[in-house]
């Protein structure tokens, strides 16, 4: 029992972190109808930021401030640059395009910090561990990740519904013909929710940069799921991403921990260790699946007027 919650606690980690790129994702896209696989190489951006400004500081949090800051600015360059020219545009030219964008930020990435990955060291004081219920230890660092995401989560939520930008995102992603000819700047709206959802994914990556390596690439496998996570909460919902991404972390870390037991019982021990992940990622696009067919919207779908 004490393994299971442990394990659950695992799985609610993941799910924070994937909805950090996936809030990210669908404000971009339930916004500005933008398909980005370049997601990913700002979440891998994030990490490197982090580990080289953590080293140049000797300092983790300025560290991570300073990866947030030039994440942002990194975003709303390559949105006034290279995305502006896809609005508008079918959507397979956004796959394109953002798919030469993977490629030149993985390059970019090589000749700046070279092939070998690197690492990013916590403080002492995050690697000890805390009993959060009797019996049950669990790395402080990772109820950092928790709370820190969780915090995220509401500043978006105050952002997004109670605030005057807040309102003028709603809008143009019901109406950015309408919010244009009421005289808002729309392009500098859309540069700044691209900069947010730039930061989100940075901020997804810093966080995870202690844990795996930083290499070339990282972000490719993880926005895979940031997408299945947006297609099951619903596109343009935060809280559709929220509950989605602790629904897909659940169900992937719960069922990597206890699926090779179980399977055990009726296959040879090799082919049970092999089968059990692949069988827990089954059951996320199983998931993903029942949505579309039941709740093609998803199940948090945004409001549109």
């Amino acid at each position: 029992m004490l393994y299971f919650i442990e394990q659950c606690l695992n799985g609610v980690q993941l799910g924070m972190l994937l909805f950090l790129l996936a809030a990210g994702l669908t404000l971009i896209f339930g916004i500005m109808d933008l398909v980005n696989l370049a997601h990913g190489s700002l979440y891998m951006l994030g990490a490197y930021f982090a580990a080289t400004f953590a080293g140049l500081t000797d300092s983790f949090v300025l560290g991570a401030i300073l990866a947030l800051i030039a994440t942002l600015v990194v975003g709303m360059a390559v949105e006034v640059i290279a995305m502006r020219r896809l609005y508008g545009r079918d959507h397979l030219d956004h796959v394109l395009g953002t798919f030469g964008l993977i490629l030149f930020f993985n390059e970019m990435v090589r000749l700046i910090w070279g092939p070998a990955g690197m690492t990013l060291s916590l403080p002492m004081e995050m690697l000890q561990a805390v009993e959060v219920i009797p019996g049950v230890f669990y790395p402080l660092y990772r109820l950092v990740i928790i709370g820190a995401t969780l915090l995220v989560a509401l500043f978006l939520y105050i952002l997004v519904m109670r605030t005057r930008i807040g309102m003028l995102i709603r809008a143009g992603a019901s109406n950015r013909e309408m919010v244009g000819a009421l005289g808002i700047n729309i392009k500098l709206l859309y540069t700044l929710v691209f900069g947010l959802g730039a930061a989100l994914a940075g901020f997804a990556g810093l966080m995870q940069a202690p844990i795996l390596t930083v290499q070339i690439g990282m972000g490719e496998n993880i926005l895979i799921l940031a997408f299945v996570v947006i297609i099951i909460g619903g596109i343009g919902s935060i809280r559709g991403a929220f509950v989605a991404a602790v629904l897909v972390g659940l169900i992937d870390t719960i069922g990597r921990a206890f699926l090779p037991d179980l399977l055990r019982l009726f296959f040879s021990t090799n082919a049970a260790s092999n089968a059990g992940p692949a069988i827990s990622s089954m059951l996320i696009y199983l998931l993903m699946a029942l949505v579309l067919v039941f709740r093609p919207e998803g199940l948090f779908p945004a409001a549109r007027k």
